[in-house]
C-alpha cells in the first residue's frame, strides 16, 4: 500500500496500525506529510525508553515525553511503559506517571533507575483503571501504601519494591486487589518483613522470591486454594503453619539455607553430635503435594537432605525437574522418587552432584521419559566429567524397567564430539526396558541422533 493510499484511512485506523511499533518508530512517520506530523502521538500505547539510540542526551528524552503526553491532551492511554536509568529526576519522572493514570492508563511498565527515590505517585494503588502493573527489575522503591483500591487489576508484578510496613503493607495491597489474578513479589527482603502471609481465594498464579540474605523467616503461610502455578524461592522458613494449594499444577520450588547453614551442613565431620533443622522441607512439600508438575533447584535438594524429617507421597506428579550441582549430593532423591508414584517424565539439569555412597534405587520407578539436559557442561574436566555422566545413564538405564525413551541433550557445536558420545552410549549394555529408545540431540548443530532401540 502506497502512502497515497494511507492518507484515505481515518485516523483511527492508522493509530491502530501505528500502535504495532514502538512510540519511537512511530515518530518517524512524522516526517512523512503535515497530516502524520502528529498522528504518532495519537496512538493508544506510548513506549519510552532512555536507553534508545535516538536519545543521545537526558534533554531530548525528557522533551520528547513532554511533547507527546501534551500532544495527547485527554485521550486515552491503554499502555504505558517507561525505562529510564541513571541521570533523571524525580520531578522529571513523577508528572508523567500521574498524567498517564489521570487519562485511564490500563497497564502500567514501569523500570525506573534507583537513584530515583520519590518517583512512584501514591495513586498508582488507588487506580480506577488499571489491570496490569509491573515495577521493577532492580533496585525498586519504597513504598509506604496509605490507601490502597485497584477494583480492576488482575496482574501485579513487583520486582525489588519495599514494603516499609513488611507484612502489613502486603496485607494490605491484597485486601486491595480484589479480582487480582496474577502476583509476581521479586527480591523481597525478610528485613522488612520477618514473617509472611499471603491469603486470596481469587490468586490463580503466584511468584513470590526473596533476596538472599543471612537469615530465616519466622513463619511463611499461603492459604490461596485456587492459584494453579506456585514459584517460590526463599531461605527455608522456621515453620509453615498454613499452606493452602488445593487447585495446584505446577511449582518451581528453590528453598535454600544461608551460606552459614551450608558451610555447617557441608563440611562439618558426621561423627559431630547431631545438627539440630533450621526448618523442616516436609511441612512445605505437604502442602503442595497435589502438584503435577515440580521442578526442584540444587539448593532445594540440599535442604531436603539436611531439613527434611521425612517426604510425603506426591501421588499427582507426572513431571518432575531436578537441577544438579557439582557440590550437593543426592541423599533426598532414592525417597523422593519412591514416593511419586506416578512419574512419568524425569528432568535432570544435569548430571554432575557430590558424590554420596549409594546412588539413587530406580528398580520401582515407574518413569518412561528421561531427559538430560546440559550433558557435557560439567566442570573443568570435559573428559572425566563426561565419562561419570555416562557412567549415570547407565545406571539409569538398567535400573529403569518402565523406561520408553531417553534424551540427552548435549549442546556442541562439534559434530564429531555428538558422533562420539552417541558411540559411546550405543556400546552400553542392553537396556533394562526393551522399549527403550535413545535420542541424542545437539540444538547448536540441529542435528538428533537416534540409537537402535536394542543396544
Amino acid at each position: 500500500m502506497s502512502i497515497g493510499n494511507m492518507d484515505d484511512l481515518p485516523d483511527n485506523l492508522l493509530c491502530q496500525i501505528l500502535s504495532n511499533l514502538s512510540t519511537k518508530e512511530a515518530a518517524v512517520t512524522s516526517l512523512l506529510s503535515k497530516r502524520w506530523r502528529h498522528l504518532f502521538a495519537l496512538v493508544p500505547n506510548l513506549d519510552f525508553e532512555s536507553f534508545s539510540p535516538q536519545h543521545t542526551d537526558h534533554t531530548s528524552f525528557i522533551d520528547f515525553v513532554d511533547r507527546v503526553l501534551k500532544l495527547r491532551g485527554k485521550d486515552h492511554v491503554n499502555k504505558f511503559s517507561l525505562k529510564c536509568g541513571d541521570g533523571f529526576e524525580d520531578e522529571d519522572v513523577y508528572p508523567w506517571i500521574s498524567n498517564v493514570l489521570r487519562h485511564g492508563v490500563s497497564d502500567l511498565s514501569l523500570h525506573v533507575s534507583s537513584s530515583l527515590v520519590y518517583w512512584l505517585p501514591s495513586k498508582v494503588f488507588v487506580s480506577k483503571t488499571l489491570v496490569r502493573l509491573k515495577i521493577g527489575p532492580e533496585d525498586g522503591p519504597k513504598v509506604k501504601l496509605r490507601n490502597v483500591y485497584l477494583p480492576r487489576l488482575r496482574t501485579l508484578i513487583l520486582d525489588s519494591v519495599v514494603f516499609v510496613e513488611g507484612e502489613i503493607g502486603s496485607a494490605k495491597l491484597l485486601s486491595g486487589c480484589p479480582v487480582l489474578e496474577e502476583l509476581s513479589l521479586g527480591n523481597l527482603e525478610w528485613g522488612y518483613w520477618g514473617s509472611c502471609y499471603v491469603a486470596s481465594k481469587i490468586l490463580k498464579r503466584l511468584t513470590l522470591c526473596c533476596a538472599h540474605c543471612d537469615d530465616n523467616p519466622k513463619s511463611v503461610s499461603f492459604d490461596t486454594p485456587n492459584v494453579v502455578y506456585f514459584k517460590y524461592s526463599d531461605n527455608i522458613a522456621k515453620k509453615y503453619p498454613k499452606l493452602n494449594f488445593d487447585s495446584l499444577v505446577e511449582a518451581s520450588i528453590d528453598i535454600r539455607m544461608t551460606n552459614d547453614q551450608k558451610a555447617n551442613v557441608r563440611y562439618v565431620s558426621n561423627d559431630d553430635e547431631e545438627r539440630e533443622m533450621v526448618g523442616n522441607g516436609t511441612e512445605l512439600l505437604m502442602g503442595i503435594c497435589n502438584v503435577k508438575t515440580l521442578y526442584l533447584s540444587y539448593d532445594t535438594l540440599e535442604t531436603l537432605n539436611f531439613c527434611c524429617e521425612a517426604i510425603p507421597v506426591l501421588r499427582n506428579l507426572t513431571h518432575l525437574t531436578i537441577e544438579s550441582n557439582q557440590e550437593v549430593g543426592w541423599e533426598s532423591l532414592p525417597q523422593l522418587l519412591k514416593n511419586c508414584p506416578n512419574l512419568e517424565t524425569l528432568v535432570f539439569q544435569g548430571l554432575t552432584h557430590k558424590a554420596t555412597s549409594s546412588r539413587p534405587s530406580l528398580t520401582h520407578c515407574p518413569v518412561k521419559f528421561l531427559k538430560i539436559l546440559k550433558f557435557g557442561e560439567a566442570g573443568d574436566d570435559d573428559d572425566v566429567d563426561m565419562a561419570m555422566e555416562i557412567v549415570m545413564i547407565n545406571h539409569f538405564l538398567q535400573k529403569m524397567l518402565n523406561l520408553e525413551r531417553l534424551i540427552v541433550y548435549y549442546n556442541t557445536s562439534i559434530e564429531d564430539d555428538l558422533v562420539e558420545v552417541s558411540s559411546q552410549l550405543q556400546m552400553l549394555p542392553a537396556a533394562a526396558s526393551s522399549k527403550c529408545k535413545i535420542q541424542v540431540i545437539s540444538d547448536s548443530l540441529g542435528l538428533s541422533v537416534t540409537l537402535p532401540i536394542s543396544l
